[in-house]
C-alpha cells in the first residue's frame, strides 16, 4: 500500500456544514486521538472545528494535503451502522449526516445502516408496552415486531433521508424487505425471543444502481423470511454482512464506546489497531466482553468473508467518520485481516 509522509507537523482540517444542518449543531471542542501505532496509514490529522471559519488559503492547503486519502478511498464502498448517542444527540447526528455528504461528495460510496432502539422504547412506552431484553436482545413478539417497523422504516430512516438530503447529498431508504435485500431467519433461541432474526441470505443488487449513480442507501434493520414475516435483526449483524456482500473496503460500527480496550477499566488503554488474530486471543483471555463480543464477531465474520478493515469507533465524539477515514489516528479500533 502507497504511503504519504510528511515532515511537517499534522494540520487540522475544518470544514463547514451545510445551512439545513447548522441549527444542530453547537460549538464544540476541538478533538484529537492519539495516532495508532504500528500502522502507517496516510500522515494527516484532524481537528474538526465547526466554527470560526479558517480562512480560504488555509482551506486551500488541508484540501491539498487531504488528496491522498480522497486518492485512497475514492470508489470505494464504506458501510457505516449508525447507533448510539450518536442516534439521540442532534450535535452528534448532524456530524454524521455531514460527514457522509463530505465523504460522498469526494467519491467514497458510502452506505447506512441503521437500528433505532431509543425511538422504539419511546413509542412503546407511549403506548403501555413493556420493553423487555434478553442477553442484550429485544423481546418481540407480533405487536412489538409492527411497531419496531413502524419505527424503524417510517420514522427514524425517513428522518435520516431527510437530513441528508437537506445537507446537500441524495439518499434513498430502504429495508431488508426492498428488492429482496435481506433474507431473514429466526434466531436459534426465537422461542423466548420472539420475532427476532438474522441474516440468512443477501441480494445487493437493488443496491448497486443506487450507489454507481451516487445515491446514499440508508438501510433499516428489518426484513421478512422466505413466507413473508417480518423479523427485528440487530443492525450491527446486517452492515457486516451487507459489508460482505458488497465488497466493501471498509465496515464501521459507530458505538458509545472508545472502541476496543486493553483493560476494560482504563480507558487510556485503546487498542488503535489488532488482527483477528489478536482480537479473539482478547476475546479468550476476557479482556473482550460483554456487549463489545457481537461487535467484534460481526467484523471477524466481515473480514473473513473479504472486507478490507472492520473499526468500532467512538460515536459520542463529532465527525468520528473523518477521524477514522481521513486521518492517521483513526477514532477507536481498527480490525485487520
Amino acid at each position: 500500500m502507497a504511503t504519504v509522509t510528511t515532515n511537517a507537523p499534522p494540520k487540522s482540517f475544518s470544514f463547514s456544514v451545510s445551512t439545513p444542518l447548522k441549527h444542530l449543531i453547537t460549538k464544540s471542542p476541538s478533538l484529537c486521538f492519539p495516532p495508532r501505532k504500528n500502522h502507517q496509514r496516510l500522515g494527516l490529522s484532524i481537528n474538526a472545528v465547526v466554527s470560526p471559519p479558517p480562512s480560504p488559503d488555509y482551506r486551500v492547503e488541508i484540501l491539498s494535503e487531504s488528496l491522498p486519502f480522497i486518492q485512497k478511498f475514492r470508489g470505494k464502498t464504506i458501510v457505516v451502522k449508525y447507533g448510539g448517542a450518536a442516534m439521540t444527540s442532534p450535535e452528534l447526528k448532524a456530524s454524521v449526516v455531514s460527514d457522509l455528504v463530505l465523504l460522498a461528495c469526494v467519491g467514497l460510496r458510502p452506505i447506512l445502516v441503521h437500528g433505532g432502539g431509543p425511538d422504539i422504547n419511546r413509542y412503546l412506552k407511549q403506548l403501555n408496552i413493556p420493553a423487555e431484553f434478553r442477553d442484550g436482545l429485544r423481546v418481540t413478539d407480533a405487536t412489538t415486531m409492527e411497531i419496531v417497523s413502524m419505527v424503524l422504516v417510517g420514522k427514524v430512516n425517513k428522518n435520516l433521508v431527510s437530513l441528508i438530503n437537506a445537507a446537500g447529498a441524495t439518499a434513498v431508504g430502504l429495508s431488508g424487505h426492498d428488492g429482496r435485500l435481506l433474507t431473514a431467519r429466526p434466531v436459534p433461541n426465537s422461542a423466548q425471543l420472539g420475532f427476532v432474526g438474522e441474516v440468512a441470505r443477501v441480494d445487493p443488487d437493488v443496491l448497486r444502481p443506487l450507489v454507481d449513480c451516487g445515491y446514499i442507501p440508508v438501510i433499516a434493520s428489518v426484513a421478512a423470511d422466505e413466507a413473508g414475516q417480518a423479523y427485528n435483526i440487530n443492525a450491527d449483524t446486517v452492515a457486516g454482512e451487507l459489508a460482505a456482500a458488497l465488497g466493501a473496503e471498509k465496515l464501521i460500527l459507530l458505538t458509545d464506546v472508545a472502541g476496543i480496550l486493553e483493560d476494560k477499566d482504563d480507558p487510556g488503554s485503546l487498542v488503535k489497531e489488532i488482527d483477528i488474530k489478536g482480537v479473539k486471543e482478547m476475546i479468550e483471555d476476557g479482556k473482550v466482553a460483554g456487549g463489545m463480543i457481537p461487535k467484534v464477531k460481526c467484523c471477524i465474520r466481515s473480514l473473513a468473508q473479504g472486507v478490507k478493515t472492520a473499526s468500532i469507533i467512538d460515536g459520542r465524539r463529532q465527525h468520528s467518520l473523518l477521524h477514522e477515514i481521513m486521518s492517521d489516528e483513526g477514532a477507536g479500533t481498527m480490525i485487520t485481516g
